[in-house]
C-alpha cells in the first residue's frame, strides 16, 4: 500500500475561493520545501497551469466522467509520484457532477475514490451563525465523504471571525484558517475563464506568490499537514501508458503545438506519445515558422486561437508547412482550437486550409460532457470505438461539401461532430487518452509508417 499525505479542497458552490485556497496551499507548502503534487477535478485545463506554477510540477486532471472511476486512483498515484503532499482542487460544489449522472464526476466522488479528507472553503461574506448549518449539512450529506476541516473566506473583521468560529464550535468540523476580505489577486478572465499562465507568466508568478502569502498568514499549515497525513494508504497501482508492440527503426517525431495560443493539454498525452515510441517536439505556432525537423505527425490541442487569429494567420510559412504535412498523409490530431487552426479561415483570417471549413466566434457558449462513437477508422481510434469527451468553446465551424464527420455524438443528443480526412482527425471533442489507450500508439505507428514512406528522418 502507498502512504501519501493528501487532501481535497472543495466548496459549497463555484466562486467560493477553491482556486485561491488550493493554489495558495500548494505554493505555501512548496515554499516550505515540501514536494507538492497539484491535481484538479474535472476537465479544466487552466487551473492546472497555476498549480504547476505553484508546485514546479505538471498539473494533473482527475475526471471520472472522461476516464472512468477505476482510473482515478491510478492516475493520481502516477501524477503524484515522488511528491510528499498532494492537493486536489475540486470542481463546482462538492456534490455537483455530470448532469443527470448522480455523483459521477463530482469532487465528492473523487474524494471517496482517493480516500482523502476534504477541506471545505466557505464564502462567509454574507453570513454568521448560518455557516454552522451549511457546514453541518455538507458534513452529514454523504457518510462516505470525510469533511475534516473548514477554511473561511472573505471574512470581514475580527468580530465577524469571532461570530463564525463561535457558530462552528459545535459543528465538529475544525476551522483550519480564515482569509480576510482583500483586494482580489489579479487573475484576469475572458470568455472561457481565467487567462492561462502561458499568456501572463510574470503576472501569474506574482499572483501565485500573493496567494501563498495570504494562505500562509491565514491558515494553520501545520493543522492542514496533520490532516493530509491522516489519509489512509492507497493501492500503489499507478497508471502507465501502453508500450508499443513493436519497435521502430527510428523514433518518429510528433510535433505538439504549444505556446500562448495552444495551452490546453493533459500531461498524460505527451507521456503516452513518448511511451508509444515517439520523439515529442513542442513548437509555438505564434513564433516558429517551420515544424520541428523530421516531423512525421502532428498534435494540435486546445487553447485560444481566436485571441491570436491575426498572429497565427500572419505566420504563413508555418501554415503552409502544416498544410503540406497533412496533404502528404501524415497523421494529424486536432482538438477544439486545433480544429479551428486547421480550417480555411477563422473570423475571416486565413488559417491552414487543411479542412474545407470556416470558423467564427459566437455569442453562444457550448459546454458539457459528451459520449460519442467513432464513425470510421482514423488517426486515433478504430471505427466503432466509444469515447467520452468534453466540449468548451464559443465558436462555430461551418463545414464545406464532402467533409466526413469524425464522431457520432450519442449523448446528450445525437449528431455528427468533427472531421476525418485522410490522416487528419479534427474535432471539438476533448478526450483524455488515458481512457483511450489506442490513441497515442495508433498515432505514433502511423507517424512511423509515414517516416518510412517519405524517407523523412529526425
Amino acid at each position: 500500500m502507498l502512504t501519501l499525505p493528501r487532501l481535497v479542497v472543495a466548496a459549497p458552490a463555484s466562486g467560493s475561493g477553491k482556486t485561491t485556497v488550493a493554489t495558495g496551499l500548494m505554493a505555501a507548502f512548496a515554499a516550505r520545501g515540501t514536494t507538492v503534487s497539484g491535481h484538479k477535478v474535472g476537465p479544466d485545463y487552466i487551473d492546472p497551469g497555476y498549480h504547476a506554477l505553484a508546485t514546479g510540477r505538471p498539473g494533473r486532471n482527475l475526471d471520472p466522467y472522461l476516464c472512468g472511476p477505476e482510473l482515478i486512483a491510478p492516475l493520481f498515484v502516477n501524477g503524484a509520484a515522488g511528491a510528499s503532499l498532494a492537493v486536489v482542487e475540486g470542481v463546482m460544489g462538492l456534490f455537483d457532477g455530470a448532469a443527470g449522472e448522480g455523483e459521477l464526476g463530482s469532487t465528492a466522488q473523487v474524494a471517496k475514490l482517493l480516500r482523502a479528507p476534504v477541506v471545505l472553503v466557505v464564502d462567509a461574506s454574507s453570513q454568521s451563525r448560518s455557516v454552522a448549518a451549511l457546514v453541518h449539512g455538507f458534513a452529514s450529506w454523504d457518510p462516505g465523504v470525510r469533511l475534516a476541516g473548514v477554511i473561511l473566506n472573505k471574512v470581514g473583521s475580527a468580530r465577524h471571525e469571532s461570530l463564525l468560529r463561535e457558530a462552528l464550535d459545535s459543528s465538529g468540523v475544525p476551522v483550519l484558517g480564515v482569509l480576510r476580505r482583500a483586494p482580489q489577486v489579479r487573475t484576469p478572465a475572458r470568455h472561457l475563464g481565467l487567462v492561462p499562465v502561458a499568456e501572463r507568466q510574470a503576472d501569474a508568478v506574482a499572483a501565485v506568490a500573493t496567494l501563498a502569502a495570504q494562505v500562509r498568514d491565514g491558515v494553520d499549515l501545520d493543522a492542514v499537514w496533520a490532516l493530509a497525513r491522516s489519509a489512509p494508504p492507497l493501492p500503489p497501482d499507478a497508471w502507465s501508458p501502453p508500450r508499443p508492440e513493436r519497435t521502430f527503426p527510428e523514433r518518429p517525431v510528433i510535433a505538439v503545438a504549444g505556446g500562448a495560443a495552444f495551452t490546453f493539454s493533459y500531461a498524460e498525452h505527451t507521456e503516452a506519445l513518448r511511451a508509444a515510441g515517439a520523439e515529442v517536439a513542442v513548437f509555438d505556432p505564434l513564433r516558429d515558422e517551420a515544424l520541428p525537423e523530421g516531423t512525421a505527425g502532428l498534435v494540435v490541442g486546445g487553447g485560444f486561437p481566436e485571441v491570436y487569429a491575426a498572429e497565427l494567420s500572419a505566420n504563413e510559412p508555418l501554415r503552409a508547412a502544416v498544410a503540406a504535412l497533412a496533404a502528404g498523409g501524415a497523421p494529424v490530431a486536432a482538438e477544439c482550437a486545433g480544429l479551428l487552426y486547421l480550417a480555411r479561415s477563422l473570423d475571416g483570417k486565413p488559417m491552414c486550409g487543411v479542412l474545407d471549413a470556416t470558423a467564427r466566434m459566437s455569442e453562444r457558449l457550448t459546454l458539457g460532457y459528451r459520449a460519442a462513437v467513432a464513425l470510421g477508422d482514423n488517426a486515433l481510434v478504430a471505427a466503432g470505438t466509444r469515447v467520452r469527451g468534453h466540449e468548451f468553446h464559443r465558436t462555430v465551424v461551418e463545414p464545406g461539401a464532402g467533409e466526413r464527420p469524425a464522431w457520432g455524438v450519442t449523448h446528450p443528443e445525437r449528431r455528427a461532430e468533427g472531421f476525418v480526412r485522410d490522416g487528419v482527425h479534427a474535432s471539438y471533442l476533448h478526450t483524455h487518452w488515458a481512457a483511450v489507450p489506442s490513441a497515442a500508439g495508433r498515432l505514433v505507428e502511423r507517424a512511423a509508417a509515414h517516416t518510412l514512406t517519405t524517407g523523412s528522418t529526425p
